[in-house]
C-alpha cells in the first residue's frame, strides 16, 4: 500500500511562522501534549540538523535520508521530555511530581539500555522519538550517544504513531518498532526477536502484547496506516482491535512474550515486587536505573509509601 506525500516536521512548519513568538506543538506506547516551544529552541533544532552545531545525539529530518548500513531496523521508543508535572502524572501519589519525573528517566534509561544490547546483536539502531521540540538536551545523559533522535508530530495519539513509523521509513529504515517508554522490565531478547522477525521474508507485523490489553511494541516492515485506525487507544481493546485491523488488510502478525506497563499504584508495586523482592536477583540486570532509583526511596524512608507490605 501506498504512503502519504511527505509533511514537514512541525519544526519546520513553526520556523516559517515567525512573526509569532510563541509556538504550540501539538497513550501503547505513549508520549505527547502540547507545550510552549521557544524559537531559539527551533532554530538550535534548525542548526543540529545542518550540522552547523555539535549535538550530543544527531536528530534526524526526515526528508533528508541519512546512510544507515544494510537492512537497518529503528528500534524507537516515543517518549516525552521527563519533566516534573508533565509525565507519569499518575502516579502521584503515591510519587512526588519530581520523583514521577525521575522515575520517568530511569525508564527511558532502561529500555534505551535493552535496546541498545539488541541493536549490538542485531542490525538495529536505536532511535527516541520524542516530544516537546526543544527539550533535546534532556536526553544527554538519558540516551547512549548513539541514539538518533526525531520529532514526533501529529495531534491524535494514532497519527503520531503513524507519522513516526513514515518519518523512520524515509530516513532510511528497512523497518520499524514502535516501543514504549512505560516498560522497563523488557528484556533486550524481546527486541533482538522482533528484528530478527522482521528480517525474515514476506511482510508481517510484530506485536509486544501488554497486560493491560495494549501492547508495548509493534514492528513493521511497511507503512500499514489501517493497523492504528479506529483504535480505542488507552483501553483494554487496543491489542485485539490491532489484531483485527491486521486481519482485515491481511497481514500476518507475530507475537512476542508479554510484558506489562508501569502507569498507576498497583503496577508500581508490582515493579518493586519484580526488581526488590527477596527472590530477585540483584545482578539481573533488568532494569538497573530503575531498580536502583526505587530502592534509593525505599532506603530513605521505608517501602511503606510506594510498596506497602
Amino acid at each position: 500500500m501506498g504512503t502519504a506525500s511527505p509533511i514537514k516536521p512541525e519544526y519546520f512548519q513553526l520556523t516559517r511562522s515567525r512573526v509569532s513568538s510563541r509556538h504550540s506543538h501539538g497513550k501503547m506506547l505513549g508520549s505527547g501534549g502540547k507545550g510552549a516551544i521557544n524559537t531559539r529552541s527551533v532554530k538550535k533544532v534548525e542548526l543540529q540538523l545542518a550540522g552547523w552545531m555539535k549535538a550530543v545525539h544527531r536528530v534526524l529530518d526526515p526528508n533528508r535520508p541519512v546512510d544507515i548500513d544494510g537492512d537497518a531496523c529503528a528500534l524507537a521508543v516515543m517518549t516525552k521530555a521527563p519533566r516534573a508535572g508533565e509525565v507519569k502524572t499518575r502516579l502521584v501519589p503515591p510519587l512526588t511530581h519530581d520523583e514521577a519525573a525521575q522515575l520517568n528517566s530511569s525508564f527511558l534509561s532502561d529500555v534505551a539500555a535493552a535496546i541498545s544490547a539488541a541493536a549490538t546483536e542485531r542490525i538495529a539502531r536505536g532511535v527516541a522519538v520524542y516530544t516537546p521540540l526543544g527539550t533535546e538536551a534532556a536526553y544527554e545523559n538519558i540516551l547512549p550517544e548513539e541514539f538518533f533522535l526525531i520529532a514526533q508530530r501529529g495531534h491524535n495519539f494514532g497519527d503520531r504513531l503513524i507519522f513516526a513509523a513514515e518519518d523512520l521509513f524515509m530516513v532510511g529504515f528497512t523497518s520499524v518498532c514502535l516501543i514504549n517508554s512505560d516498560s522497563p522490565t523488557v528484556p533486550a531478547e524481546n527486541f533482538s526477536q522482533a528484528v530478527e522477525l522482521l528480517h525474515l521474508p514476506g511482510d508481517c507485523i510484530v506485536l509486544g502484547p501488554s497486560d493491560d490489553g495494549g501492547y508495548y511494541l509493534i514492528g513493521l516492515k511497511k507503512l500499514h496506516r489501517e493497523i492504528f485506525e479506529r483504535i480505542d487507544w488507552s483501553t483494554e481493546r487496543v491489542l485485539n482491535q490491532t489484531l483485527q485491523r491486521a486481519t482485515e488488510i491481511g497481514v500476518e502478525v507475530k507475537l512476542l512474550p508479554a510484558g506489562y506497563d508501569v502507569d498507576d499504584r498497583a503496577t508500581l508495586e508490582r515493579l518493586c515486587s519484580e526488581l526488590l523482592g527477596e527472590h530477585t536477583s540483584r545482578d539481573c540486570g533488568i532494569a538497573a536505573n530503575t531498580r536502583k532509583f526505587l530502592a534509593e526511596i525505599i532506603m530513605r524512608e521505608g517501602r511503606g509509601r510506594i510498596w506497602p507490605a
